[in-house]
């Protein structure tokens, strides 16, 4: 019975290979196998003729060279083969793929050899995503590639599939445009996909018989084939998955992918544990697996050849699928070297690559937290960013309190954390932290570190959670404060996320953990965009004025402080500041932008001169509402009231 406890082993001790050739190299004279397993006695090579069944065609060793690598080259044009690897440290592992393997076949039991070159759209080679100057500037939009299209009023015809991402001129049956074309209407900046690399829990002969958000991996480098129209085939899910990208960079639209390699779906059974057993998680002290992902494993990345792996991973899916950006889930797992160095070797490639994750874990780990990619750590982290759960929190109260509030659900003595917010969770001298409970001190050194959203994949939607938290409320309150929610997220300073659907109040029927649930649940119902037409209609309106006012965008803590100040009296449930226009280049000199949370107006005094009204209620105008004011404005209920100068 093999012993799964490590803490006989020193895992510093293993070699390290600096070698940027492991894996599977297909050339049509030869194939060249390496796979780095120092603790390996033999290893063998297992070719098949397809992906799921049969026996194999040839059983070949390798050879052991060093630095813990064993390889071998077979003669001979080899396309089109299957394969796994087979290691003996004593006893048989289970058959797997390489960890580096880059496509796999159907469940991605078996690896596949391919010739990449194959897998690309016609115009590839000058495939660009946009390029912003500073990430502020980006406004990130999530969405699931299942729930994006699956729905039977989405007028998609690749419903669930990548190719759902490249139909244009979709429409619901009410007439609303879907798809990308509500994408581009939208006008959002980036597409942050939840995993698309091939994950464990779906079926993929059968993929409509379970749902799953994807946080299970099993393959890193080789997308799901799920979303493919061909599971079978590993080039064809490389293929649509390139010509998403693809098609979104052509209309402007930037791709950012969620990875997950803080653990694996499998434990044991994983190609990790499989190929080199333990080297890949850490350990508590009694050698058991350590569990600060709450899935039963963290990774190690402190380990020289599991940094490598992360990095090497992440080179390999900007420069074969030009991905734009990158967002780590549970990111406070990881050092902070790891991050650093993360960030030098993506900046030799594009240093516009955007970086963001969670800066927390979900349990415990054994490596301590000064050392760990959080929150509070972010200051060493240049050039990468973290989500403002405080943000979050704030506007609708906790997400672990179901029937909790915050700002825009009218609970008062929440205006200091929503500041918080506003700044990017930078310093500024007019905050109270000591009021801001969930982080008394500002984490992030400059706005671009700073990523703020009020929902996401997890949790309860941002309708629900006012649904849920504001039983009696009526359909017209819930609109009005889903529109503040986004009115604070779209003017704050940092960079804004938005979750698929929020923009028409999406719903999942109350549903508050849905990675597993079905489609009912998790799918975008298109219909919901004729019933909220002026959420939608408020939420292009506040994109619009971000992205022509670089004011809501400032790049640098300096400039925040220098010219964001809190110019009115404080009022219970408000929040009102002052922007100053002319140091971000705006045509605006000064803007004014208030907050109100009660279910009352209020009024706010106003600086010297007069104001046009840019946003009251649903109306947003760049040009000015009605006539001008000075001297103090009133806020109606439950709005933002942004003024221009």
């Amino acid at each position: 019975m093999r012993n799964w406890h490590f803490n006989h082993i020193d895992f510093s001790t293993y070699p390290h290979y600096s070698g940027d050739d492991l894996g599977v190299w297909w050339s049509p004279q030869q194939t060249l196998f390496k796979i780095w397993a120092p603790t390996a006695r033999q290893v063998e090579l297992r070719l098949y003729e397809n992906g799921k069944e049969g026996k194999p065609l040839r059983v070949v060793p390798l050879q052991f060279l060093s630095e813990g690598v064993w390889s071998v080259e077979i003669a001979g044009n080899l396309e089109g083969l299957f394969y796994t690897f087979r290691v003996n440290d004593g006893d048989w592992l289970s058959e797997v793929p390489d960890p580096q393997a880059r496509a796999v076949g159907v469940n991605g039991h078996r690896g596949m050899i391919f010739d990449p070159a194959k897998t690309n759209p016609d115009g590839w080679g000058t495939d660009r995503g946009p390029r912003y100057r500073h990430f502020t500037d980006w406004i990130i939009y999530e969405a699931h590639i299942r729930d994006f299209s699956i729905s039977p009023n989405s007028g998609i015809h690749h419903k669930g599939k990548y190719l759902g991402f490249t139909e244009t001129d979709t429409f619901s049956p009410d007439g609303e445009t879907t798809g990308l074309s509500h994408l581009l209407e939208l006008g959002i900046t980036h597409v942050h996909l939840l995993p698309v690399f091939d994950f464990y829990t779906v079926d993929e002969e059968h993929p409509l018989d379970k749902y799953n958000w994807g946080y299970d991996p099993q393959n890193f480098n080789a997308p799901e084939g799920s979303y493919a129209t061909d599971p079978f085939d590993g080039t064809v899910r490389i293929k649509e998955l390139k010509q998403l990208v693809k098609t979104l960079h052509d209309h402007g639209i930037g791709v950012i992918m969620d990875v997950v390699y803080n653990h694996t779906g499998l434990i044991k059974g994983s190609v990790f544990n499989q190929t080199v057993p333990g080297y890949f998680f850490r350990q508590n002290p009694d050698g058991s697996f350590s569990n600060a992902s709450g899935c039963g494993t963290e990774i190690a990345s402190e380990r020289s050849m599991v940094r490598k792996y992360m990095i090497d991973s992440l080179k390999y899916w900007v420069q074969e699928y030009h991905i734009d950006g990158f967002r780590f889930d549970l990111m406070g797992i990881y050092d902070l070297e790891t991050m650093r160095r993360i960030r030098h070797e993506l900046d030799h490639i594009d240093p516009a690559i955007g970086l963001y994750g969670e800066g927390w874990v979900a349990d415990r780990s054994p490596m301590p937290e000064n050392q760990r990619a959080v929150k509070k750590n972010m200051a060493q982290l240049r050039g990468i960013a973290a989500f403002s759960d405080d943000m979050r929190d704030a506007l609708k109260g906790h997400h672990a309190v179901k029937n909790s509030k915050g700002f825009v659900s009218g609970l008062v003595l929440r205006e200091e954390a929503v500041k918080f917010g506003i700044v990017a969770a930078t310093w500024h001298p007019q905050i109270v932290y000591s009021y801001v409970e969930s982080s008394p001190q500002p984490w992030a050194a400059e706005p671009v570190q700073c990523v703020n959203y009020v929902s996401c994949h997890d949790n309860y939607t941002l309708f629900d959670k006012l649904r849920i938290s504001l039983p009696k409320a009526t359909e017209e309150a819930l609109r009005r404060r889903v529109k503040l929610a986004a009115a604070v997220i779209l003017t704050s300073q940092g960079t804004p996320f938005l979750h698929a659907g929020e923009e028409f109040c999406r719903t999942k029927q109350g549903h508050g953990n849905s990675y597993n649930a079905p489609d009912a649940i998790n799918q975008l119902d298109w219909s919901r965009k004729s019933l909220y037409p002026d959420v939608f209609r408020y939420f292009k309106g506040l994109i619009g004025l971000r992205k022509n006012h670089p004011v809501f965008r400032l790049p640098l803590a300096e400039m925040v402080r220098n010219n964001l100040n809190f110019c009115s009296r404080y009022q219970l449930g408000v929040v009102s500041y002052c922007l100053d226009g002319a140091v971000a280049g705006d045509a605006w000199e000064q803007v004014v932008v208030a907050f109100n949370g009660n279910s009352h107006p209020v009024t706010i005094s106003l600086p010297e001169g007069d104001f046009r009204i840019i946003v009251r209620e649903d109306e947003i105008c760049e040009d000015g509402v009605g006539q001008p004011l000075s001297g103090e404005a009133e806020v109606p209920p439950v709005s933002l009231l942004l003024l221009a100068r």
